[in-house]
């Protein structure tokens, strides 16, 4: 049995901990949050995920996880710790790799000779071996009597612990003996591909995979403005493009939200401003879709005042940044609620993935439906499919399929 510390406990720590603690390992999570501690220490979480609860329940209970916020000796240490960016300007967006470096010289106070380092934390190229020199210098080990490695993770919120256990894996050690013994810790819960490289290819991989989708996404949310000025049906417009053979268009929505695809693409940007065009102006079409859904709000609001003689109440309905989950990191509803608050705007939220978010004053389903003039449809819900109302008694701006009959 090793006994990993796992530096993080987020949407990718905790459940990392939790699979780990299951499949034959010790771990000891590690945060600086001491409520986040003292819930998983009860066996309680803070992150609404499926059969996450009841797995950190039976770990805690087994005593094979336990939270803390000191570092302790471990045999393998696993940064999964978040990775924001610094606004620069309008246009420059630069990653932050404080928390990375907080945990490493956290780690560098405890490991001795023979332990992995293993990084899952999105970052920049180059990173996994500026941590291997700080490591390096502050343990005053040698770089052959310490391991490190680059593994990202590939998981997707609402579906993290399934794919946890069966996606694929890049393991991208700085050496080969670095990449052998991630290997084999991976080889412990994954049964998905374990795909070899060096650190640095492992970690433009993590934000190419995250780019490329962000693409994707900006054609169709570009398709969107164009369809709604040529008055065509985009998701059928999209639709019957999929018959193609060769094609495979994803759907818009009112931006593009999360921490991955939302914050990814500008790692790149930063580093390589002069030959990443492309990336570039895909985060500006996503960025846009957010404040032209915005507007279109606004514009019917308005129209509508006009109409009834009274300030429309707005329904907004969804927060977080996908369908069916309660992570609301980088959501482009949450922006799009801020300005309709800022323009004095009335309007009512529901969010059934959430108890409560800041000052939002968080509503039933029903109440909204009730008592609202124009209904926002902002996230995909599956709570929101198939709504059973009087649609001639509503205005309806659906920004992301929502309202489509499958």
């Amino acid at each position: 049995m090793s006994i990993c510390s796992v530096y993080g406990l987020g949407y990718i720590g905790l459940p990392l901990s939790a699979v780990l603690a299951d499949n034959g390992h010790k771990v000891i999570g590690i945060d600086v949050n001491l409520e986040i501690i003292q819930r998983l220490n009860k066996g309680d979480v803070h992150i609404n995920e499926p059969d996450l609860k009841d797995l950190v329940n039976k770990v805690v209970g087994n005593k094979t996880l336990i939270a803390s916020n000191y570092p302790s000796k471990s045999d393998i240490f696993i940064l999964a710790v978040p990775t924001p960016f610094d606004f620069k300007d309008n246009q420059k967006r630069v990653p932050n790799i404080d928390y990375v470096i907080a945990a490493a010289k956290s780690i560098a106070s405890v490991i001795k000779k023979g332990n992995l380092i293993i990084i899952e934390s999105t970052c920049p190229l180059g990173t996994t071996k500026k941590i291997r020199e700080i490591i390096k210098n502050i343990s005053g080990l040698s770089f052959d009597e310490f391991y490190i490695s680059y593994c990202p993770e590939r998981v997707l919120p609402g579906n993290i612990l399934r794919e946890l256990v069966n996606n694929s894996r890049v393991i991208g050690g700085v050496n080969e003996e670095s990449s052998l013994l991630s290997e084999k810790l991976y080889k412990s819960f994954c049964k998905g591909k374990l795909l070899k490289t060096n650190s640095r290819t492992a970690e433009l991989v993590k934000l190419t995979e995250n780019s490329y989708r962000d693409v994707n996404i900006a054609f169709a949310n570009e398709l969107s403005m164009i369809c709604s000025e040529a008055d065509v049906d985009v998701l059928e417009l999209i639709d019957l493009s999929n018959q193609h053979p060769r094609v495979n268009i994803l759907s818009p929505g009112c931006g593009v939200g999360g921490h991955c695809i939302a914050v990814d693409p500008w790692f790149i940007i930063s580093e390589f401003p002069k030959y990443s065009k492309v990336l570039k102006t895909s985060r500006e079409v996503n960025l846009f879709k957010t404040l032209w859904s915005t507007n279109k709000i606004i514009e019917k609001a308005n129209y509508l005042e006009k109409k009834i003689g009274r300030k429309p109440v707005i329904g907004c309905l969804g927060l977080s940044f996908k369908p069916n989950v309660d992570d609301t990191r980088e959501s482009p509803s949450v922006e799009i609620i801020n300005h309709l608050i800022k323009e004095n705007m009335e309007i009512l939220v529901c969010e059934p993935n959430l108890e409560n978010f800041g000052q939002l004053n968080l509503l039933p389903l029903e109440i909204v439906l009730e008592k609202s003039d124009i209904l926002v449809f902002l996230v995909a819900h599956s709570s929101f499919k198939n709504i059973n109302f009087n649609m001639n008694s509503k205005e309806i701006i659906d920004l992301c399929g929502a309202t489509k009959k499958a």
